[in-house]
Order: C-alpha cells, then structure tokens, then sequence
C-alpha cells in the first residue's frame, strides 16, 4: 500500500504509481526493459516526435488543467475503514440491495470466510487440526473485512472429521467411527459454547457471522469421499432409531420433511441456537450448504427459514435468515422465490462475470464458494460491488494454515474487498443504486445529479512500459485512446461535480479537480490499470 506526505509533486505520484504493479505488489521486473531500451535508439526518437506531433493535433480532445495530484493514501489506514458491527441487522428501508443496523446506516457486507471457522477437522484416523481463528479473526480486522460465514460439519465431510459436534456421545455402544454412538436427545452444550464464544469474539472485531446450520456435504458423497458413515443421524451412530438413509438408496430423507421425527429433532437443535446467539447483534443465519437440488429439500429450507422467522418473532431480537443456492443444478429462482431476506445464488444470470442488477428484493451476497469454487479476482469483487451486490470470498487462507500457497490472485482479491468497503463507508449508499446505462462500462452506482461510482475494469495494456515516461498530459492523451477511460451522461446534473480517481491496484487517489453537468462527458484515466472514478456533488 502506499502513503505518503500531501507534499507529493504530480510527478513523484506518477513514478509512485508505476512502482506498482496490477497484483498490487512492488513491481521491479514487471515493466520490462527492453522497451526502454528500444526507445533510446533511432526508432524510439523517431516514435516519440510521432506522438508529439499528433498529440499537438488532436489536445483538444484532452484537458488536464484541472487535474491535481494528491498524496498517495493508504486507505486500509484510513478511520473510514474502521471496522463495527451494531445490530442486529435488518433490510435497509431506502435501498434493499443492502442491510441496515439500528443507527439506520447502510452496512455492506464483504470478507473472507474459511471451513473451519467454528470445528476443527482433520482425515479421518489423524489427529485433530486446531484452526487457529484468533489469527483469523485478527486477520479479517487488519484488512477491515465485517463479514464472516461460519461454516458447521454435521459430522464430516470430504474424507475427514470434526469436532464438536452438537450431540452428546453417551452410548452405548459405538458407532462407523469407532467412538460412542450418539443421544440425539442430548445436545452438546460444549458445543454451544463454542458457537456464542466465537460469534462473541468475532463481534469485538466488528464483523457479522452468518450462522450455518446444516451442510448438504454432510450427505452425500460429492467426488471427494463419503461423510454418510459420520452423521449422527446414520442409524448405525445413535441410540435412538433415527436411520436418515430409510430408503436404503443414498437420497437421505434428513434435510426434507419426509420423516418428522428427523424434523422435531432439528428443530430443537435450531431453537438451541437460536436461543444461545439471540441477544447478539452481529448474528445471521444461513439454512444450510449447497443441498441438494430438490424440491423436498427447498421445502425443507422454507420450513426453516420461516421457523427461525417465528422462534424469534417473540424473542428480544430478531436476525436475518439466508438460503444459498442448491448444488450441483440448482435453480436461482428457487432462492428468488424463498422467504429468506439474503440469498447466495450459482453463476447463472451472470454472477461470476458479469453480475445482474436484480435483486428480487433480497440481499444478495455473492459468494465465491457457489461460483467457482476457490476462485474469484480483484475485479470480480468490483464487478459485483458496482452491481449493487454484497461479495464475500471462500478463503483456503494458506498463509494461516500453513499449506500450500495461496490461490492466484487471493490477496488481490482480499485487498479489493477492503478498497470497497472503503468506497461503501464513504458513499451515499442509502440512495445508490446500478445505473448500467449512465456510463459506457456499464458499472456504475449512482444517486443522479449527486453521486456517481463508475468501475474501469481494463487492466493494464502491453503499451504502457512505452508511454510511461512521457509528460502526464500526453500519456493520459495516449492512455484514453487504450480503453483508459469512460463516458458518464450526466445530463440530469445541473451543479458542479469534483473528481476524484483511485487506482485499485496501488490505492492511490488522483484529484481531478471539478466539472460541471449537463451533457454526457468524457473521462481519462491518470493511470494504467483498473481504475475507480467518484463524481460527487460540491
């Protein structure tokens, strides 16, 4: 990141800016050098006085005489970013898109979340790995992240194991695991506690926790081993005569409503939640993980939604309640269609390239684990706030686990979540809402005639080592010719605008003085790259 003295000539931005490269990191190999030194010969004299001459053609087109370099600004520093949670949240009233706390401000919610924030797991027949979720916790703070999914094992998945688990293990007898089977009828409360702790410690650092109640890879069997023989409601793990497999074909009856015995009995295990997390205020809830693609199981997923609506329709506080898209096949609609006031939809529509505005009067938290898996980049995080969307990143967090290195562009992405928390805080974003058809990249948020937040998701092109070292107006001349820049109608604006420019790669921020409305306007960039642009009323 960059910081720096407001005493900062343009030209030392300008060489501030080139220190970095697209990842956001010191770049000392990434601008090659041979350009530079094809440049020094007879052909670079030659190709410079070609863009003297045609630039001194065509400066109408380009007016920098009211940008102004400001100081590079470190905006994860910056008190806008400090991180609070005041709840519980609800719907906000002016913008839908969007939940708001009790003070009536907009929070917008974004962060990394990782598979063992509440148990820890391990293969099955090795040693417990203790997730060490003070660091995480810690970690989501210093990036300024406020929202967290914290994910639950029904009794493994993937080949491995977890614990706790919320029913006692009394016996007799022992179950596929070799341990105590399970008392359906007795939960665990070391269980609950660890829950309220962890929900409680990640409230001190300011950030919401989606509650995960169930998890469909906890059933079946999804390419990576079978967790059938680890769930308390297998009949071989409990003492009750509870078999969730009744129908002996692998299509578990346990998350639909087909037996209820099953159902009275997550029903008690969600009022124990309910009742152990009901007067925090950074609590939400999530039904369960990537089920199956069922109508049963939508059913199933209604039924619970609407049960945690009317647990705490009595209780001292009332929380929203999420439903994430069913897998493999699942249908978005089926989440448009729900009760739930948040949802996480799969890639269709367009969600993992080009996000739609709809928001069906829902939340929508869009969410990397549903649409790539382990994936996701800087500008997808942009694409996706620009949208009016909420986007979080499924985090292997290699660096806290200690296994392999992280994922291609990871920490870009994390960086891109804080940058837009940062742009979040800073908005109107009670009355900002998309407005594709305003600018010519088609990401924008705006309130018209007051504010505008327009995404220039072009990236870095192959001319910019050649271009770099000339004066600013010529290269910006040069720099709008590559895609570096972007139409906005304004026509509606009848006042003055200021301008303000910020390079997602370095986090620096350009002025760029004022301008006034009326007609549609033209804006380059200062700089290669993905570039952010915030028109804003004076």
């Amino acid at each position: 990141m960059l910081s720096g003295s407001p005493h900062h000539s343009k030209r030392q931005v300008l060489q501030l800016l080139r220190q970095v490269s697209t990842d956001g990191s010191a770049s000392k190999t990434r601008v090659a050098l041979w350009p530079k030194r094809l440049l020094a010969g007879p052909i670079g004299v030659c190709l410079f006085v070609l863009i003297i001459v045609v630039s001194l053609l065509f400066t109408f087109q380009f007016d920098s005489s009211q940008t102004q370099f400001v100081s590079g600004r470190d905006v994860m520093n910056s008190t806008l970013l400090i991180p609070q949670a005041s709840g519980p949240l609800t719907v906000h009233p002016e913008n839908s898109r969007y939940f708001g706390d009790t003070s009536g401000r907009v929070v917008y919610l974004t962060g990394s979340h990782h598979w063992d924030s509440l148990q820890d797991s391990a293969q099955i027949g090795a040693p417990l790995d203790i997730f060490d979720y003070s660091g995480y916790l810690e970690y989501l703070a210093s990036q300024k992240h406020n929202f967290m999914r914290m994910w639950v094992y029904e009794g493994g998945g993937n080949l491995k194991y977890a614990e706790p688990l919320p029913y006692v293990r009394t016996g007799p007898g022992t179950g596929s695991d070799g341990k105590l089977r399970f008392d359906l009828r007795q939960l665990n409360q070391g269980y609950f506690d660890r829950l309220r702790a962890r929900v409680m410690a990640a409230q001190d650092k300011g950030i919401y926790v989606s509650v995960m109640l169930f998890n469909g890879w906890g059933l079946y069997d999804n390419g990576h081993g079978n967790p059938w023989p680890l769930h308390p409601f297998n009949e071989a793990n409990n003492i009750n005569g509870i078999n969730g497999d009744a129908s002996g074909d692998a299509q578990k009856v346990v998350h639909t409503l087909r037996v209820p015995s099953i159902t009275r009995l997550q029903e008690a295990y969600v009022e124990k939640v309910i009742d152990t997390l009901n007067d925090l205020d950074n609590v939400l809830y999530e039904i369960v993980n990537e089920d199956k693609a069922t109508a049963e199981n939508a059913a199933w997923q209604y039924h619970f939604i609407e049960y945690i609506h009317q647990s705490e329709r009595e209780k001292a506080k009332q929380h929203p309640v999420g439903m994430t898209v069913q897998w493999p096949n699942g249908n978005n609609q089926v989440l448009y269609d729900s009760p739930a006031d948040w949802i996480s939809p799969n890639p269709d529509g367009g969600y993992a390239v080009n996000p739609p505005t709809a928001h069906h009067g829902k939340v929508v938290v869009t969410d990397t684990d549903h649409l790539f898996g382990t994936g996701g980049d800087f500008s997808w995080v942009w694409k996706s706030f620009l949208r009016g969307l909420n986007p979080i990143y499924m985090d292997p967090l290699h660096f806290l686990v200690h296994t392999q290195e992280d994922p291609a562009g990871a920490e870009a992405a994390r960086t891109a979540m804080s940058y837009t928390r940062y742009f979040a805080r800073r908005i109107n974003l009670a009355a900002m809402v998309p407005h594709n058809e305003l600018c010519s990249t088609t990401f924008c948020l705006a309130d018209p005639q007051r504010e505008y937040l327009v995404y220039l998701p072009f990236g870095s092109h192959w001319l910019g080592p050649w271009i770099e070292f000339l004066p600013y107006g010529i290269e910006s001349w040069i720099n709008s010719y590559l895609c570096c820049s972007v139409a906005v109608d304004l026509s509606v604006v009848s006042r003055e605008l200021s301008v303000e420019w910020f390079s997602v790669s370095s986090g620096v921020t350009v002025s760029g003085g004022t301008i006034s409305g009326g007609a549609k306007k033209r804006f380059v960039a200062p700089f290669s790259g993905d570039a952010v642009l915030h028109l804003s009323a004076r």
